[in-house]
């Protein structure tokens, strides 16, 4: 799978989705995604693998159990394994859930 794909797939999610930031925030929910590192794996000294990290991050201004469902759904219907964690930003008064995915090879 591509960013460009990765991308499409959040959008059929039906919630606003950018890479990075919105330059203004829409109503919440709303998804934000981003390279995060690689985890390359080498070999004889070159990059044999690409293995790019990716946060998708999901804001909602409750607790929106429906709408995290609605990602981890989207998830593990392109099988894509991920870890979760969640905060609470004070200063925006949004819940952030971060999803970290890898893309191989792409």
């Amino acid at each position: 799978m591509t960013q460009a794909e990765l991308f499409q797939a959040l959008k059929a999610i039906g919630y606003p989705v950018a890479y990075s930031h919105f330059d203004s925030p829409p109503q919440p929910p709303y998804i934000v995604y981003l390279f995060a590192y690689s985890s390359d794996l080498m070999a004889d000294n070159q990059n044999y693998v690409e293995v790019s990290n990716f946060q998708i991050e999901l804001y909602t201004s409750k607790k929106d159990l429906m709408a995290e469902r609605k990602v981890q759904d989207k998830l593990k219907e392109l099988q894509l394994p991920y870890t979760k964690t969640e905060t609470w930003i004070d200063s925006e008064k949004l819940f952030q859930v971060i999803y970290e995915i890898q893309l191989i090879g792409e």
